[in-house]
This record gives structure tokens, C-alpha cells and sequence, in this order.
């Protein structure tokens, strides 16, 4: 009941609210009863796009770089201090120069190149990921949970010689599966954060050249290369799922696959919500899950704005006051975590009736 009310007072719409949008199938359609697909509305074809100028995920970011009129694009803060912004500008000069410096680190233009990006949720991620896409490279998300033998497997199976690790911790565990000779492919590491010399020479000794994003992004900027957009059945990305049955699946994700996803979430919702370029995302759930990711989608392709979590849970809701977002993709736990918070704090009858008011008011909006 506590998710329910969450949800209520959000706005966000009920099942009962979508059934417009499905109708049953006879029941010789298929074997078995009750069949049901969405039609989208009455269309007979399947969605596939719902901009004409937005059906590859760059041309998803050329839109929202376009309509937004060069406004903020990627936030981020540090404790105590308010959000920073990145434009749409210089976050697609940025992903220019990372992908001309990976082109000459021998990257290949094309989808037979993945690069994986291993990173917690910040702006050089989108960056990385807008650089694959500006030069048709595929994108190999890796995470933490996925455990290192996951981790080795995944860069043999998806053959990956480059990654963009935010951490140096992330890049020593990188270079312990080559030293290894676990990872024999991997020639190439990126950090985006600050490392010691030392991390260099032991990559060194491995085969492994350690750099950081700046130095490859300054290299892409004196060998800067005309972007090559993707066609919207060109892979765009390589989801790998945690291994509980076994080694990791990867799912082969095309342009096209991606932008129906979030076309298909779009016209679901149009009637409850038309995303502008006022609207602030609060990036918390991983980047490297599709869902996060496609609703960032939606918001860039409105020229939207989206704020990052500083990476710990625990400022959270601080993060939140400074960014006031409209847009907060969840999961339930969390939201009954905050509500628990919030009411457990309304210790008096007074108080309480003030929060219930308070949220009524906000409701009524």
C-alpha cells in the first residue's frame, strides 16, 4: 500500500489507465485463450520510431542537442554544493573528441568495435556511450556485481581491447586478468578519474596501455575525425545479464531496438505526460540496466535535463533537494524506504496532518 500511495501522489499511471491500449486476441490467434497485444492505439504496424529525425540513438542526442537550444544537458555536484551543468554542446564535442581518440588508440569505426564501459553513474558515461554511437561502435556496459570471473568472461566473449573505467580500483582488477593471461584481448585501459604512475607501469608490464580520458580526449581533439552515425539496424549495445544460470547472456541490442523501446514508453504515456526541455532526470538506477537508460532517452531526445546521484546512497534525498527533478526513475524498495522515512518522522498528529496535507496540495497541482 505504501508503493501504491507513493505512485498516487506522483501521478504516474495506473494499469487500469493502460488497458486503452491493448485489445484480446480470438482465441484462434494462438493456441490457448486469452492472447492479448498492444496496438498502440489502433495502429496496425508496429512502432518503430516516434520522431522521424530521431530513429538511431544519435540522432536521439543530435535532436535534444537541436531543440534544447544548447542548454544543460549533464549534471552533476559535490558534497554541499549545487549541480554543475554540461551543455548539449560541449557534451557532443566531447564525445567527438573521445571517439576521434579512440579511433587513433586503434579503434575501428564501425560495429565489429565494443568498448566496454565499466563506471558508476556520471556525465563521462553518457559521453563514452555518445562516443561509441558517434562513430558506430557498440557499447558493452560491465558492473560490479557482475563478480570478476563475469567480468573476464564477458570481455573474451564480446572481444573487447578498450574499457572506460571510472576508478583506478576498477582498472587494477582489469590488469589482474591479464596478468593472469585471463584476458589476453585487452590492450587498452581509460580512467576518468585522477591515477598514480605506478598503475601505468604495472599496465605496462602486462601489455595494457593505462590513459586517462582527458589524454584521449585531447588526442581525438588534434586528430579529430568526421563522425560516422549508425543505421538504426546497426548494434548499438551488448547488455550482459548477471550469470545466475550460468556464464553471462548478452543481449544484442540494435539502434532500432532501442528507439521502439522508448517510443513504444513514450506513446503509452502521452497521454499523462509530454516530456519539454524543462524537465530534470534524476539518474540513481544503473546505467548499465536498459531501463535507466531509456528513460534518459526520452529526455534527451527533449533536450531535457539530467542530474547524476553522487554515488552514495546515503545522499540521496540531498542529491534530490538540489536537483528538484521532475523525473526520478525507481524501484519500489526505495520508494517505500522514503516513505517509511518520512512518515516515521511525522511522530505527532499534528505532523502528520500537515504531511498529508502537504501531499494533497502537491497532488492537486
Amino acid at each position: 500500500m505504501q508503493t501504491q500511495e507513493i505512485l498516487r501522489i506522483l501521478r504516474l499511471p495506473e494499469l487500469s489507465d493502460l488497458g486503452q491500449f491493448f485489445r484480446s486476441l480470438s482465441a484462434t490467434t494462438l493456441d490457448g485463450g486469452g492472447a492479448r497485444r498492444s496496438v498502440i492505439g489502433g495502429c496496425t504496424q508496429l512502432l518503430t520510431h516516434y520522431y522521424d529525425d530521431a530513429r538511431t540513438m544519435y540522432q536521439v542526442f543530435r535532436r535534444g542537442l537541436s531543440i534544447s537550444g544548447n542548454g544543460p544537458c549533464l549534471g552533476f555536484r559535490k558534497p554541499e554544493q549545487p549541480y554543475q551543468w554540461l551543455s548539449y554542446q560541449e557534451v557532443a564535442k566531447r564525445a567527438e573528441f573521445l571517439g576521434s581518440g579512440l579511433l587513433q588508440h586503434d579503434c575501428k569505426v564501425g560495429t565489429e568495435q565494443f568498448v566496454g564501459v565499466f563506471a558508476q553513474n556520471r556525465p563521462e558515461w553518457i559521453i563514452a556511450e555518445l562516443a561509441c554511437y558517434t562513430y558506430s561502435m557498440v557499447v558493452v556496459p560491465l558492473y560490479d556485481t557482475l563478480g570478476p570471473g563475469s567480468i573476464s568472461y564477458i570481455i573474451n566473449t564480446a572481444d573487447i581491447c578498450t574499457v572506460i573505467v571510472d576508478k583506478p580500483h576498477k582498472a587494477t582488477l582489469l590488469l589482474e586478468h591479464v596478468e593472469r593471461k585471463e584476458t589476453p584481448g585487452l590492450k587498452l585501459v581509460i580512467l576518468m578519474e585522477p591515477f598514480e604512475d605506478a598503475l601505468r607501469e604495472r599496465g605496462k608490464k602486462c601489455g595494457v596501455d593505462i590513459k586517462s580520458m582527458q589524454a584521449i580526449e585531447d588526442c581525438g581533439r588534434e586528430n579529430h575525425h568526421a563522425p560516422v552515425p549508425p543505421r538504426p539496424d546497426d548494434l548499438s549495445i551488448v547488455c550482459f545479464t548477471s550469470g545466475t544460470t550460468g556464464n553471462p547472456k548478452g543481449a544484442m541490442l540494435t539502434h532500432g531496438n532501442v528507439v521502439a523501446d522508448f517510443s513504444g514508453f513514450l506513446k503509452v504515456t502521452e497521454s499523462q505526460w509530454a516530456p519539454t526541455c524543462a524537465d530534470v532526470h534524476f539518474s540513481y538506477l544503473p546505467l548499465a540496466h536498459m531501463f535507466e537508460r531509456m528513460v534518459q532517452s526520452v529526455v534527451y531526445c527533449h533536450g531535457g535535463r539530467v542530474g547524476f546521484f553522487q554515488g552514495d546512497i546515503r545522499l540521496l534525498s540531498d542529491d534530490m533537494k538540489a536537483l528538484r527533478p521532475t523525473i526520478f526513475p525507481v524501484v519500489p524498495r526505495l520508494l517505500n524506504r522514503m516513505y517509511d522515512k518520512i512518515f516515521h518522522q511525522a511522530d505527532t498528529s499534528l505532523k502528520r496532518w500537515l504531511l498529508e496535507f502537504a501531499a494533497k496540495r502537491k497532488q492537486a497541482e
